[in-house]
């Protein structure tokens, strides 16, 4: 069958092994289904595992809404060093003693206190921020290490799990807003501590509503793929999108026409509704003044 011509339409979980980048996995993915839409929502360093939500078919439409989604991560915290990419790839670019309060779990949780919340973080110079075209981590390979504004961000959770006094490290559970770079949070963890430090593991564990628990490892999807059984690997498109559900006619969706609000749905506008057709979704709509009007029609509107 030719690439994008499947009928496929879903969102697909999966466990992203270390040492593969997020395009890799899509590429996989498309080899597998034959469909040639696939995409990711949130990017996932080569040396990152976990959840990585790939979209297939239609659902690729979604990724702005699913991208958004606050995101949990299981993160190693390796003192003494810092690198030019901020984890455990990069090369040592600065080294500094341990204070030897690092290695206590009362200062650890202090610390990791002090960083929750609001902030504006500076991006790592190895990331794929485009400053007039160009992409940061391609400019910073070739010596030219662009200037990145500081981004708004947000930790709305950092929970020590363990500490190593030996190494020495902490593993940190954090909950963090879209665009956050843990590997960041990790270099300016280590500065506030009066030393050095950097990313030496990072584990993806949700992402929204979505959990790793629920994810495939890529031999699994290759199973369920060969035996046409991809479907059932898909996410419920309504919980993944935790929006407020809208149940609409067919015959309402043609043509892009907008659909009538009645009373007992809110009307703030600009928010944004899973407009539904036989419990299926059919499309994201958003809110204006007493009507919806289409953010994105899915077509065929379930995820096969």
């Amino acid at each position: 069958m030719r690439r994008g011509a499947t009928s496929l339409a879903g969102i697909l979980l999966v466990d992203k092994p270390a040492g593969m980048t997020s395009h890799d996995v899509v590429a996989i993915v498309r080899r597998e289904t034959g469909e040639g839409r696939v995409g990711h929502a949130g990017t996932l360093d080569p040396m990152a595992t976990g959840l990585l939500v790939i979209l297939i078919g239609p659902y690729t439409r979604l990724e702005p809404y699913l991208s958004a989604a606050r995101k949990s991560y299981q993160a190693r915290i390796v003192f003494g060093s810092e690198t030019d990419t901020d984890d455990a790839e990069g090369a040592v670019v600065r080294e500094a003693a341990v204070p030897a309060a690092v290695g206590g779990s009362q200062y650890a949780r202090t610390m990791l206190a002090a960083a929750v919340g609001p902030a504006l973080q500076a991006p790592p110079a190895y990331s794929a921020i485009k400053v007039a075209g160009r992409v940061a981590h391609k400019a910073a390979r070739a010596g030219e290490a662009l200037e990145l504004a500081p981004r708004p961000i947000e930790v709305y959770s950092a929970v020590l799990t363990s500490v190593d006094p030996g190494t020495p490290s902490w593993d940190v559970a954090y909950r963090v807003s879209k665009g956050t770079y843990i590997r960041a949070l990790a270099r300016d963890l280590g500065r506030a501590c009066g030393t050095a430090a950097h990313l030496g593991a990072l584990r993806r564990t949700a992402s929204g509503p979505l959990a790793l628990a629920d994810a495939s490892t890529l031999d699994e999807v290759a199973t369920a793929s060969a035996s046409g059984g991809i479907g059932r690997l898909f996410a419920d498109p309504l919980v993944a999108l935790g929006l407020p559900v809208y149940e609409a006619d067919p015959a309402s969706l043609t043509d892009g026409r907008s659909l009538a609000l009645d009373a007992s749905h809110e009307r703030e506008d600009g928010a944004l509704r899973a407009v539904t057709v036989a419990g299926a979704l059919a499309g994201v709509y958003r809110v204006s003044g007493e009507r919806l009007v289409p953010a994105v029609v899915l077509t065929g509107g379930g995820a096969a």
